[in-house]
């Protein structure tokens, strides 16, 4: 684990944004008077006065912006011509892992479809949603951005089936959990840049933490005093006990955005998948719910986001009206029914789990024995600075180097280590 957050460091962050509303933002007007002096601070300066006055009095601003560790970075926040959560998207998509997203699983697996949705048109989708509701809503733009371009980076090859085959192995490992939500946290504060995180902000990394997609709630309500320390141990539960992920709320609204963009962006999009692969057919989709939400994706992500936008304008929380929950939650069971849980009977589920045993068990042996010439160092551990190496178990290696994986290289991983190579 990461070193536990520096309570002083991040003691301002114990002020909620209301607070912040009834006095002048110490932090705001120091960056003001330090940036005077200069072309580029003047040109930040507009930013941030701009900033200020533009966004709602909920929006997090990028003044507010709190890292775990502030002395890490080269260039003071302060006189970064990036404002912080900007600055973070741009750690995000240089990232390895991001670019691991182009082959990762949504939810149809092994499909010879080009026009099937993968991970990486997923989160962009949820960007895209996000970013519309947040500016229907005067919010900060570019920390929705940041969150929903992360969201989703901790997620296993073969999308929810991996990610419940990797927790059903922790659990009967005596390992805590698995969570792609958690693992999304981890990669981008305890796996990248060779184990020494890339040092995002508290914000950006409590949406990530908070997303859960699956939860739906009429009313998203932001845990507007939750800190940076309780952002932390709210993320060491989650790696212990899997229904941690279902308690927690984000500490900002732009984060609950993104939280329920992630349920916007799938719910349609899964259902045209599904019938672009001939599984469903639009006669057998709920009359209930597409009376209300509109029978196509443009339709429900139309109705979806004027509802919420509606419903929500210059509120403490985000919610949608009565019937739209309503329909929105049939149209959600409907999907686990009749689309998740039928991709589970297709005859691939045990094939993935018996795939998955076999490399946990592989890459365990492996560190036990120190096999060099495996592919867990030499493609993974080789690249990590001592303190990772140093504080994680053999089995949190295995598990980060398998998460992390593309389906391609996870089946490539099986077949190069279970077959017979041909000479």
């Amino acid at each position: 684990m990461a070193p536990v957050p520096n309570a002083e460091k991040n003691h301002e962050h114990k002020k909620n944004h209301k607070n912040i509303l009834k006095k002048p933002n110490s932090r705001y007007t120091h960056i003001m008077i330090q940036l005077k002096k200069n072309i580029a601070g003047s040109i930040l300066k507009q930013n941030l006065h701009r900033e200020h006055h533009s966004l709602q009095a909920l929006a997090c601003k990028s003044s507010q912006a709190l890292r775990f560790f502030p002395e890490r970075e080269e260039i003071p926040e302060r006189l970064n011509i990036r404002p912080a959560f900007f600055h973070d998207i741009d750690r995000i998509i240089h990232s390895l892992a991001y670019t691991r997203y182009s082959d990762k699983t949504q939810v149809f697996s092994q499909v010879k479809n080009d026009h099937i949705t993968h991970r990486m048109q997923h989160v962009q989708y949820v960007s895209k949603i996000a970013r519309t509701i947040g500016r229907f809503l005067r919010l900060n733009e570019d920390l929705i951005e940041a969150i929903a371009l992360g969201h989703d980076i901790g997620h296993t090859p073969f999308g929810h089936e991996g990610e419940s085959i990797l927790n059903r192995i922790c659990q009967e490992k005596g390992q805590g959990a698995f969570a792609h939500n958690y693992q999304s946290m981890r990669v981008l504060m305890e796996i990248e840049n060779q184990g020494l995180g890339l040092n995002l902000t508290t914000q950006v990394l409590d949406g990530i933490l908070c997303h859960n997609g699956e939860i739906l709630d009429r009313k998203y309500t932001p845990d507007y005093d939750k800190t940076a320390e309780v952002l932390y141990q709210e993320y060491q539960q989650c790696g212990r006990q899997q229904e941690a992920s279902r308690k927690i709320r984000p500490m900002t609204l732009e984060g609950a955005v993104v939280r329920v963009s992630d349920i916007i962006a799938y719910v349609g999009k899964d259902i045209e998948d599904a019938l672009r692969l001939k599984l469903i057919s639009k006669k057998d989709l709920p009359k209930a719910a597409v009376d209300v939400l509109g029978n196509s994706n443009r339709e429900m992500i139309h109705n979806l986001i004027v509802d919420l936008v509606n419903q929500s304008h210059d509120q403490e929380a985000l919610s949608f009206s009565a019937p739209v929950y309503t329909a929105l939650m049939k149209l959600k069971d409907w999907n686990y029914q009749n689309i998740y849980k039928s991709t589970q009977k297709n005859g691939q589920y045990e094939k993935i789990k018996m795939i998955f045993t076999f490399l946990y068990d592989h890459y365990s042996e492996d560190l036990r024995i120190k096999n060099k010439e495996c592919d867990i160092f030499k493609a993974f551990l080789d690249y990590k600075k001592q303190s990772y190496i140093e504080n994680n178990s053999i089995h949190q290696k295995v598990v980060d180097f398998i998460a992390g994986m593309t389906d391609e290289y996870f089946l490539g991983q099986f077949k190069k280590l279970s077959l017979p190579e041909l000479r």
